[in-house]
């Protein structure tokens, strides 16, 4: 077997995961990329709302999927080219999570995947201060130009587990993660009519339903002068799944989150990671607010924590910067939407 695969990227409408609007797929054999689909379409009825931050990011309005199939509809094209393939994405969490959650609203049963995240491997195989995709895309040669293009995000994803396996030797996924000691992650088959619903979309029908649990986003907070309130920092998880880019990281947060920092470390320990209030030699991930985006670490717009994981970076200790949005997508959440007609 050689190197095989299919990357995939999705872009959503809204915080809520099961809202794809724009997947992109690049198949891969051999360790070339052969072929490539990508389409935009609705989300599912019910979670078709457009958020403001979310079109921002990606550029993709409402009026651009009107009349479009919605992506129960389109799955079955989806679902061909993937075929039996082992998925590669970026924070594959997210997109596997995509999946789930847009098959579950839509009442769909969804197929087991073998799966790989380059967030993990970029960790383990670059020293990069960020492993967003652009910087890890660049480390691998295969600079992105129009990042949140679903198309063009897939084929970055596809060019870094392609460089990482000829960095390492391996001829295929297996021969590579044999060599770093990690397992193939897979999401097993699923039936929303029998099976239970994941958490982010039980969460989404609740949000609808007004029941427990209802606010489908944490409401804005009013700016507050003087240091955000840090709060305990509680116990990681320890039966978290090992496989999250969080799981055993020890994450300190900076500037001005959209959530309340004590939020942010209750999600981070539920998904194994340790929480600190102070950059130090144990610190491994910083997640900073205030709009921050990978493209700052170049242009100096830096909080004082900031700053000095970039200095410990340097100095060779194994640390990495996540703005809030990279962060929010890791642990499920998002920010407080503002909805476009």
């Amino acid at each position: 077997m050689g190197l095989d695969f299919t990357a995939i990227d999705f872009e959503t409408a809204n915080g809520f995961r099961g809202s794809p609007c724009a997947v992109g797929l690049t198949k891969v054999r051999g360790g070339v990329v052969v072929e490539e689909a990508s389409w935009l379409m609705r989300p599912p009825e019910n979670h078709d709302s457009f958020d403001h931050h979310n079109v921002r990011i990606h550029g993709i309005r409402p009026d651009r999927v009107a009349g479009l199939p919605r992506f129960g509809d389109l799955f079955p094209e989806i679902g061909a080219f993937i075929g039996g393939d082992v998925l590669a994405a970026h924070n594959a969490a997210f997109d596997l999570g995509v999946i789930r959650s847009g098959l579950e609203v839509s009442g769909l049963a969804g197929p087991a995947y073998d799966y790989v995240c380059t967030v993990m491997l970029s960790r383990r195989c670059y020293s990069l201060v960020s492993n967003s995709l652009p910087y890890a895309a660049e480390e691998a040669g295969v600079p992105l130009l129009n990042h949140h293009d679903a198309a063009e995000d897939a084929r970055a994803c596809a060019g870094i587990l392609i460089d990482i396996a000829a960095r390492h030797g391996a001829g295929s996924i297996a021969e590579l993660y044999l060599s770093l000691g990690l397992n193939v992650s897979r999401q097993p088959a699923f039936d929303p009519r029998c099976d239970p619903l994941s958490k982010a979309t039980q969460s989404a029908l609740a949000a609808l339903s007004g029941g427990p649990g209802g606010a489908a986003a944490p409401a804005a907070r009013a700016y507050l002068p003087g240091w955000p309130e840090e709060g305990a920092n509680p116990a990681p998880n320890a039966d978290a799944a090992p496989d999250h880019p969080l799981f055993g990281q020890t994450v300190v947060f900076t500037g001005e989150l959209a959530i309340p920092r004590t939020e942010a470390k209750i999600r981070s320990a539920e998904l194994g990671a340790r929480t600190e209030s102070r950059v130090t030699s144990r610190t491994t991930v910083l997640v900073v607010g205030d709009g921050f985006v990978a493209a700052d670490l170049r242009s100096g717009r830096l909080t004082g924590k900031a700053r000095r994981v970039l200095g410990l970076h340097d100095r060779g200790q194994p640390i990495e910067v996540l703005s809030e949005g990279e962060f929010l997508q890791m642990v499920g959440g998002h920010l407080a939407p503002a909805v476009l007609a």
